[in-house]
């Protein structure tokens, strides 16, 4: 593991150590869906949404460590404090 990647992609660094993997320079729509343990529609619709960010690269839609990342940050649930 690069050190300056795991600092880097806090989130995914840490699901993918939890997995036993190791980051890959590009990912597709079945990598994620197999991180994510869904479906890959699931992933096909979260970028339909615009959650979720792909890049138009040769084969089909690719994903980069930062945009997974970038994912993951803004999935976090907002805790709300009752008042």
């Amino acid at each position: 593991m690069n050190v300056t990647s795991a600092n880097k992609y806090p989130l995914l660094q840490e699901i993918l150590n939890l997995k036993g993997l190791q980051q890959q320079p590009v990912y597709s729509i079945r990598d994620l869906a197999n991180l994510f343990v869904v479906t890959p529609r699931a992933i096909q619709n979260r970028v339909a949404s615009g959650q979720l960010q792909s890049r138009d690269l040769p084969g089909r839609a690719k994903f980069l460590s930062e945009d997974i990342e970038t994912f993951l940050v803004a999935s976090r649930k907002k805790v709300s404090h009752g008042k």
